[in-house]
């Protein structure tokens, strides 16, 4: 079996130990991107000179006993919204062809500190402004989609390319990918991670978080991630939790919410029955499943794209001003649309955002957890980014996975997508966990769980060789 296939926390142990080296880690990974990138265009900008640089350190440091931990010679993917100092940083994006910024993200400076190496930039949707990432393939079925935003950091790490890719999520841009490329993607509390270094899509709904083979791989990551940071207003200043110690605690006489409306609403069958598997599953390791009502659901979408709009158009003014023919035709459309919405729309739905968040911690006081699909269905074609109903209807591809994923970054509650199952044509499907505030132990616990009880968490795409249109 090559260094790639194996579990993260099995290749860090091997690390340790110096039975393999970061070098040998990097390699293989390097050989996987050499072998699958023809299919995929997962990565924007690739940086085998720099990792290989920076693994010979890292053996260094190791064959010193400098073991820094389980991150340690371990490569990564980083979304090419993240600064990353010397490398070319695009957003996807003509707008910032050639910006190569100076100084690190705040993230990718704790993960390097961490002593992991960087691969390449994955590729996003334009500035993270929609859920289907045109430019990379899905690592299942290359003809179809990713998801996106960080949709590159999921085909890299759905095929085998790096254990750990780093995304962001704004209306699920973590978590779509993670579910449509079979990897586990972990969306944290707001204000968890600092989103310093990080291009804005929209201030007060970004998060920052990384995308996994498996459970734990997340935990570790998001532990070094965390933390306050002053660089940006929006974190919190809480203290950062040991979440892996634990992760295997079980979720006996937990409860787990079971919603009865908007989750179970226009839905593939397939996606409902995923979840109903992982409801059961649960039941089986000893939690309780509660049925809750979610509260204000005919207003989630509506105060998600009000927010939205206006504050990715403010951050991109300037660009809009001054060069708008360098945006592709959807994201000028939707940046000049947010400048056309009149500001009582956006304080309103601030407002209405304020009494949903306290109607889904009035929700949450008789649960520990709630559990639902990731999204409405699996990975649409790349030609063709619209999910088709049984009854006729057609839903925009970004539009239909945004539905499901959106109540986390409105409400600001950490969720994790976890791998649950494969259609029948053999596409990925995913549920998630969502918890209280901070809460990302006990989120990653049920995870845990689902994983350590089901045989579908950790797999690679068999992608190799096909070459996408």
């Amino acid at each position: 079996m090559e260094l790639y296939e194996l579990p993260l926390i099995e290749v860090a142990g091997k690390i340790r130990t110096k039975e393999v080296s970061p070098v040998e880690v990097t390699e293989s990974s390097l050989d996987r991107l050499d072998e699958v990138e023809p299919a995929l265009t997962a990565f924007v900008t690739t940086t085998p000179d720099l990792a290989l640089d920076q693994a010979r350190i890292a053996e260094k440091e190791i064959m010193a006993d400098n073991y820094r931990g389980p991150l340690h010679g371990i490569p990564l993917g980083v979304k090419d919204l993240y600064n990353t100092a010397g490398v070319k940083t695009t957003s996807s994006s003509a707008q910032r062809a050639d910006y190569v910024p100076d100084t690190d993200s705040a993230s990718v400076t704790k993960l390097y500190d961490a002593g992991m190496i960087l691969i390449g930039k994955t590729h996003t949707h334009e500035f993270a402004y929609g859920a289907t990432t045109p430019t990379t393939g899905n690592p299942w079925a290359p003809d179809h989609t990713p998801g996106g935003s960080s949709g590159g950091s999921g085909a890299a790490v759905g095929a085998g390319v790096v254990h750990v890719a780093l995304g962001s999520d704004t209306g699920g841009s973590i978590r779509i990918p993670a579910a449509l490329c079979g990897t586990v993607g972990l969306k944290p509390t707001f204000g968890r991670a600092s989103r310093f270094g990080v291009a804005s899509l929209s201030w007060s709904l970004d998060h920052v978080g990384p995308l996994s083979r498996n459970v734990i791989d997340a935990a570790l990551v998001m532990a070094a991630m965390s933390g306050y940071d002053r660089r940006d207003p929006g974190t919190a200043d809480v203290p950062v939790p040991d979440m892996v110690s634990g992760i295997d605690a079980g979720v006996a006489g937990k409860k787990v919410g079971i919603p009865t409306n908007y989750y179970t609403e226009q839905l593939a069958p397939e996606a409902a029955e995923a979840a109903l598997t992982a409801a059961a599953k649960f039941v089986e390791l000893g939690a309780e499943l509660v049925e809750v009502e979610i509260p204000m659901a005919e207003h989630i979408i509506s105060t998600e794209w009000a927010i939205m709009m206006p504050e990715a158009t403010a951050y991109h003014l300037d660009y809009l001003r001054n060069s708008p023919e360098k945006y592709t035709d959807e994201v000028r459309v939707l940046l000049e649309t947010g400048a056309s919405q009149p500001a009582t729309d956006y304080v309103n739905a601030l407002r209405l955002r304020t009494l949903m968040q306290a109607a889904w911690q009035e929700m949450f006081s008789s649960i520990d957890v709630l559990l639902a699909p990731t999204l409405v269905a699996a990975a649409t074609l790349r030609s063709d980014p619209f999910v088709r109903w049984a009854d006729g209807t057609v839903e925009a591809a970004t539009a239909a996975y945004v539905r499901l994923s959106a109540p986390a970054n409105l409400t600001g509650l950490p969720s994790l997508s976890v791998p649950a199952g494969f259609t029948a044509e053999g596409l990925p499907l995913g549920v998630q966990i969502l918890g209280k505030p901070f809460a990302e132990p006990e989120i990653l616990q049920f995870g845990y769980a689902l994983e350590q009880s089901t045989d579908v968490v950790g797999k690679i795409a068999p992608v190799a060789v096909k070459v996408a249109p």
